[in-house]
């Protein structure tokens, strides 16, 4: 299992410890957790929350009235390191 992913599953195992459903999912270039948050969150537990989301590489709150507020944060998948990066010929 990549880092990245391992990571982002770590992530949303500690968010789910913390009462919250998480949902994991890859994207070609990021793994994103998703996470419904309910509207009683006591503030001491939103500190432990925001502790969680902020390893992660990019995080942030959709707030709707619709939908109510999903969580969510994403890990970046390791690019992999190349002489080569643009292309035979391309080099300077």
């Amino acid at each position: 299992m990549p880092a990245s992913e391992a990571r982002a599953k770590d992530l949303a195992a500690r968010l789910s410890a913390l009462g919250l459903t998480t949902r994991v999912e890859p994207h070609a270039t990021y793994t994103s957790i998703e996470a419904e948050v309910p509207g009683a969150l006591p503030a001491e537990l939103w500190r432990e929350v925001l502790e969680v989301v902020a390893e992660a590489d990019r995080f942030g709150l959709v707030a709707s009235s619709l939908t109510g507020r999903t969580l969510w944060a994403a890990v970046n998948k390791a690019v992999p390191a190349t002489g080569n990066v643009r292309g035979p010929g391309r080099q300077r």
